[in-house]
This record gives C-alpha cells, structure tokens and sequence, in this order.
C-alpha cells in the first residue's frame, strides 16, 4: 500500500460525479475505491478519459444506494450511475472464476447466476463476487490493478504494478498463455494499451501474442468492431497500426487489407492507410472529431479499390465498379469484423463520391458541395492524392472552390471542353522521401 504522501494523486484531479460515487458508497458502509485506466493515468500525470469505481457492494446494493443507477450485462454485472451525460461505472470486487465452479451452495443474486462460466479456457460469464485482493490478481495488467482507496486516500497494489509503471513496463498478471485464451481481445488491448502509453511489451505477453493471434478470429464480430474504434481513436492510430501488424494481428481483423498491403505498386509500398491514420492523429491531438465510418473506409479501401479495378478491366464503368466491389468487400469483411449500418452506409457514400471529385465543369461540382458527406468524401480524396494516387491537383482545386464566393465557385465549374471529366490513370506512386 502507498501512503497519501507516497504517490500523486489529488482529488482535485478526479471527476466530481466519481467523488460522489466513492463517497457515499464509503458513507453506506461499503469499500470503494478508483480503480483501473483512471488511477494508472492520473499517477502517469494524464488526465483520464473517464473513472471506474470497485467496491464490495454487490450490483442490487449498489442500486438502493443510488437512484440514478441501471444495472447492466449478464458475463459482468456492473451498476452504471447516471449524472446527466456522465457514467460512472461501478463493478463488484470479483474472484477468480474457478473458485466459483460447482457449489451447490453458492447463492445466486438477483440477476441470475454468480457462477463464472468457462468454455475451453474463455470465461464466459463472471459474477463471482470476492476481495479486493482477489479482484486484483484477476484483472488484465498490473498497471490497471491499482485501486485508490477513498477511506484513507492510499494506492493500494498487490501485483507490482506501481513498479511497472516506473518501468514502463506492460505486464499481465499470471500466465500470459491462459490470460489471453480467457479473453483474446487482450491482446488487442496489450496493443493499445503499449502504443498509447509508449510502455514496451513484457517479453512473455510478447509470446503469448505470436502464439495465440489466431485466438482472435473466435471473437464475436460485433465485439471487435468496438475494440477496433478503440485501437485507432485513441490518439495513436499510426504506432498501433504498426504494432498489430508487427506482431501479425492486423490479419485477424483485416485480412483483405493485409493482403493488398503485403504488394507495393510500381516499386513502391502502399501508404494511404498509414497516411490516413496519422491524420487521424493528427486530428485528435487538435481536438477534431472522428468517425468510425471514416475509419473503416480508410482501412478497407485498398481491398475495396483493387476489386473495382479489376472489374474496370473487365469493362465496367468506375462508379458500378465501386459500388460492386464496395458491397463485395463489405460483406466479406463482416465475417471478421461486424460494422454496423449506421456506418457501413456512410463508409460506402465515402467510396462512391470518389469518381465524382474527378468532375469538375458544369453543375455536377456544385451539387457535390451539397452532399452531406461532402467533407468526408473530401478529406478522402485528398488523403488519396497525398498518397501517390494520380489525382493530380484535384484536391487544391476543391479545396479553392469551398473557400471562393459563389459566382467564383460558378465561374471555376464553367464547362471548358467537351468533358469536363479529368482522364483515369491507373494508380501512381510517389517515391518515398529520403
């Protein structure tokens, strides 16, 4: 345990709503503690996204202590505290799931069974309610199984995990091999977590996840489209970009841009999706909103327009091209990865204006800017042209047309030839900057 004078932690830095939680749950005889991503940041000096609480109330008492509480899921009971549009998420200290098993005796709350639930080393479902020390040494890393204690302000750790942090080290807790057979998407956490905070892999995870990748074509598809948001919109799109497919786990998620990846085109290496996500990045570290649906058009754009040149080349226009092989690929990639359509329909808006910012005479421009995906397609299409695609000055010529008044925008769209459609190239590379 470390004392109040032994680490960094102010409550001057913790969420008003989360002091709220902790204190009347301590005030109702309950344990609470902050626990996970917010203790590890706030002892990095980060400021944290959001706060967990754990506590030794189970999920019904939570709820008599606070009126603004909803229980939610079956695999892990957790109590979520409304104040307005924040959450404050409080989970019940739990044990390790094979002290669970086959008690006949064991009790079952009101929401069902406590029994852990485990099919061929994954757990399934955990209610198994314990100690705060027995909650520790089940959670995924060391350096997210700190918990501050409210009572008496202290950092309690029983796995080393101050330690690591020091270190910059990303360690799980136990066997590495059965932690990521448990919950594959471990890995994926071991990914972000690693590129968001610059810690280096603990070289027995760093095994583990070589040995296991295939793990995670098991996972439920719509599970992962979440982790996949999480991956690359957390400020680090690039770095984890780079890490997945370092340690071959890009693969599992996007098999056919893998694929079109591992060709380089005229000599040189494909870079729009690595130049989309520094953008990404970029646009995050401005405060700039993202967009899943940006997201996944990036990442599947290359399978997406490899298929549509080859129907091109078979003698199909470019926009039923798009269409097709943007269907095709959609479909496929949903084995894998479950998108869903609130974001699929606009991923494919992005990939069919693409022939459209090739026109650029008569009326057909100006109804463009209208598109409600406009800025979307936009910041596509220029991304493209950054990337080697032979777009010529397409971008700086659209980018011109939003900032000039409307008869200029008229003037700039007036037809100057019998098409005012620029040619199709096939694609062209830039050579890489030396």
């Amino acid at each position: 345990m470390y004392a109040r004078a032994e680490h960094g932690i102010s409550r001057a830095n913790i969420s008003d709503n989360a002091l709220k939680v902790l204190y009347r749950l301590k005030d109702a005889g309950f344990r609470a503690c902050l626990v996970g991503g917010g203790v590890r940041d706030l002892l990095l000096g980060r400021e944290p996204k959001d706060f967990d609480v754990a506590t030794d109330a189970h999920p019904e008492e939570v709820r008599k202590v606070f009126r603004n509480c909803r229980l939610i899921g079956r695999r892990f009971r957790l109590a979520h505290v409304y104040f307005g549009r924040e959450i404050i998420e409080v989970a019940t200290f739990r044990a390790p799931h094979e002290d669970s098993t086959d008690d006949p005796d064991l009790e079952s709350d009101d929401a069902g069974s406590r029994q852990a639930l485990v099919e061929d080393g994954r757990i399934i479902r955990d209610n198994v309610y314990g100690t705060i020390e027995q909650d520790a040494w089940r959670r995924d890393f060391s350096i997210n199984a700190l918990y501050y204690d409210i009572s008496d302000f202290s950092v309690v750790d029983y796995t080393d995990g101050m330690e690591d942090l020091k270190e910059g080290a990303l360690r799980l807790i136990g066997d590495p091999e059965v932690r990521f057979r448990e919950d594959p998407v471990r890995m994926l956490r071991a990914v972000r977590f690693a590129s968001k905070l610059g810690f280096r892999l603990d070289p027995a995870a760093e095994q583990g996840i070589v040995k296991l990748g295939d793990l995670l074509e098991d996972v439920a598809p719509a599970r992962l489209f979440d982790e996949v948001v999480k991956l690359f919109h957390g400020g680090h799109a690039l770095q984890t970009f780079e890490m997945l497919r370092h340690y071959d786990l890009f693969q599992y998620l996007f098999p056919l841009t893998e694929e079109s990846l591992e060709h380089e085109e005229q000599g040189f290496p494909i870079t729009f999706v690595a130049n989309a996500l520094s953008n990404t990045d970029d646009r995050i570290q401005s405060g700039k909103g993202v967009n899943p649906a940006f997201l996944y058009a990036v990442l599947l754009w290359e399978p997406v327009r490899h298929l549509a040149e080859q129907f091109m080349d078979d003698g199909v226009s470019e926009l039923p091209a798009l269409q097709r092989a943007g269907g095709q690929i959609l479909a496929e990639q949903a084995r894998f990865i479950s998108i869903p359509k609130r974001f699929s329909l606009p991923v494919r808006e992005i990939w069919e204006m693409q022939p459209r910012f090739e026109i650029r005479q008569g009326v057909r421009p100006l109804k463009l800017l209208t598109h409600p995906r406009f800025r979307a397609g936009y910041d596509f299409y220029c991304l493209r042209g950054r990337s080697g695609e032979a777009l010529e000055d397409g971008c700086e010529w659209w980018t011109r047309l939003q900032e000039v008044s409307e008869a200029e925008q008229r003037r700039m769209a007036e037809p100057q030839g019998k098409s005012g459609r620029s040619k199709r190239r096939r694609r062209r590379r830039k050579p890489a900057a030396t």
